[in-house]
């Protein structure tokens, strides 16, 4: 090794220092990105899609979040939800679709595809019928509204696949730390789900059973549930074991105190959020919603007095982190002053028929989303040894499965 290699980063002359400063590391556990982060970078990814019903920005979104979860998932259970997620998002679109060819549309169209039979309605139905004719304007219609809640469902998987729950759980408040096990535990069930589906299924595989098909659905279906169930019991009994809800010693006048804050605060905070999203409301809505995020962090802040648990070495926000929740919420944001400048390019038309083009503007609002695939730490790569054919697998199915089979 020569004695450049050797110079650690700080040592290095003008450009060159800054250069190994920007590029990313090895991820470890002292440089690990804070998993609030992600779900920064995430949220605003879900924003900006919120914002249209463009299917190409929408690709662009979903190719962003993909992109980055591709470069930076590491290989724990639940960086595998995210292709679950995937196949949930393609799930809604044609869920959307059937429900527009079944239920009609308020759209009107003149391409006509087909006529299916109506079933005539009582006249206290008005406005709603089932079957009649389809128009390509009317699914047209209801492939970009999919596309956009199938988007969102991709956001959300991609933040479930690079955070780490368990962390996640460690950086919430003293005073959300009952909520923040619900919430942790909600969010890791698809994860886990994902993960006992996979091996029950390479367990089939290898056995010659078939994988596919209702009946192997069910016969996979009730191991994967009784897995839940045990999880769920092991992981309240290590809770109780662990002396999950003591709480300190609080005087009345103070629990009053943060009661008072903190739901004023969220009323607050929601008043302010209608405020803005009214058209009559800009006025009193950025104060009103400004006061009630001082309460309400005042009141988690008192709150968590009540809490006497300790943290063994807390995440802290560092500048990487920083870097990745900053590129969600420059997403966000352009992209809301671009739906603000320019609403027909991020909402096409459906009547009459016409192809969507690509604003320029707001893809570019998009791209900043990569920014975490340059800067957050490398993971390390899998060194888990794959099962031989030959050989059983490591994860045994239960005895159900094997009597259901």
């Amino acid at each position: 090794m020569s004695r450049a290699s050797e110079t650690p980063p700080a040592a290095l002359p003008g450009r060159a220092g800054w250069r190994a400063r920007l590029l990313a590391p090895a991820a470890d556990r002292g440089n690990a990105l804070h998993p609030g982060a992600w779900w920064l970078w995430a949220l605003g990814l879900a924003v900006a899609a919120s914002r249209t019903t463009n299917p190409l920005l929408l690709g662009l979104v979903v190719g962003v979040a993909g992109y980055v979860v591709a470069a930076r998932r590491t290989d724990a259970p639940w960086a595998r939800s995210y292709g679950a997620f995937v196949k949930l998002g393609l799930f809604v679109v044609g869920l959307r679709l059937v429900f527009s060819v079944v239920l009609g549309s308020p759209i009107p169209g003149t391409h006509q595809l087909f006529a299916l039979p109506e079933l005539p309605l009582p006249a206290w139905a008005q406005g709603i019928r089932i079957g009649g004719r389809v128009t390509a304007e009317q699914l047209l219609f209801a492939l970009y509204e999919g596309l956009k809640l199938a988007a969102l469902l991709i956001c959300v998987g991609a933040a479930n696949a690079l955070a780490n729950p368990a962390r996640l759980l460690k950086s919430l408040p003293g005073a959300l730390y009952e909520a923040g096990v619900a919430v942790v535990v909600a969010m890791t069930f698809a994860p886990n789900l994902v993960a006992d589906v996979v091996r029950l299924r390479t367990a089939r595989r290898l056995r010659g059973r078939p994988t596919g098909g209702v009946r192997a659905v069910l016969q996979i279906g009730l191991p994967v549930l009784e897995g839940a169930l045990e999880r769920s019991v092991a992981v309240a009994a290590s809770m109780d074991a662990r002396g999950y809800g003591r709480t300190a010693q609080v005087p009345p006048a103070v629990r009053r105190t943060t009661t008072v804050l903190t739901l004023g605060g969220l009323l607050g905070v929601c008043a302010g959020s209608y405020g803005l999203l009214a058209a009559q409301g800009a006025g009193y809505g950025l104060p009103l919603l400004a006061a009630g995020l001082l309460a309400a962090v005042a009141g988690l802040r008192l709150g968590g007095r009540r809490s006497v648990r300790t943290r063994y070495r807390p995440d802290r926000f560092g500048p990487r982190s920083w870097l990745v929740a900053a590129s969600g919420a420059a997403v966000a944001v352009l992209m809301i002053l671009a739906s603000a400048h320019a609403p027909d390019a991020l909402h096409p038309g459906v009547v009459p028929l016409t192809a969507p083009e690509l604003p320029l503007w707001p893809a570019l609002s998009v791209l900043p989303g990569l920014l975490p695939a340059v800067v957050a730490p490398v993971p390390p790569p899998s060194s888990a040894p794959r099962p031989s054919p030959a050989a059983p697998p490591a994860a045994v199915p239960s005895a159900r499965e094997e009597s259901s089979a």
